[in-house]
């Protein structure tokens, strides 16, 4: 059964576009899924990024156009400027991270703290807000602070297996010696793990 290490920020407009497909394709491949958070903003300059409020202006102007056609695209609500963005994504993965080891709806958490950002307008640093998404995905709200050390190490763990393993942005896709970046290559990655590609 292949693995995928989902790599991911629960900030980043591009894996809240993500939506479910990655489930989909892996439920129909019968693959499992590694859910990766991590800080994106500090995996760029590592990497040869650059954090958003340091990119060039027609880089910025790009991204948002990308960002409205594949809304439209995709048919998934989007806020081209969201009222808490960015946020401290720390208190999201550590949730992730915590909720992951105890075991339950990680999907759906993922994209619940996504969702939240880019289409609900709720800041997913706040202890109230995440521990409401925890409820209501059928986890223990208290688990993110039950867990907080585990979590914590493990957030900083996943930054450098992702700056090791050739990770440079979100959501990153890796089976084997195989990497796919970016929501717009999830096709491929299902044709990959389809034995077409």
């Amino acid at each position: 059964m292949p693995q995928i290490d989902y790599y991911f920020a629960p900030i980043s407009p591009f894996c809240y576009l993500a939506g479910d497909r990655l489930e989909t394709i892996a439920a129909k491949c019968a693959a499992t899924i590694r859910y990766i958070p991590l800080n994106a903003p500090a995996l760029f300059p590592r990497t040869g990024g650059q954090v958003l409020a340091e990119r060039h202006e027609s880089r910025k102007t790009y991204r948002l156009q990308e960002l409205q056609r594949w809304s439209a695209r995709l048919n998934m609500p989007l806020n081209l400027q969201p009222a808490f963005f960015p946020a401290n994504p720390a208190p999201a993965s550590y949730a992730i991270i915590a909720a992951a080891k105890v075991g339950g709806d990680v999907a759906g958490l993922v994209q619940a703290f996504l969702r939240a950002v880019w289409a609900e307008n709720r800041n997913i640093a706040e202890d109230e807000v995440v521990k409401d998404i925890l409820a209501a995905h059928g986890f223990d709200p208290k688990i993110a602070d039950k867990h907080m050390l585990m979590a914590a190490e493990t957030y900083m763990a996943n930054l450098e297996e992702a700056a090791a393993r050739g990770v440079f942005g979100v959501p990153f896709y890796i089976v084997g010696d195989q990497r796919f970046w970016g929501q717009d290559r999830l096709e491929d990655l299902d044709l990959y793990l389809s034995g077409k590609l």
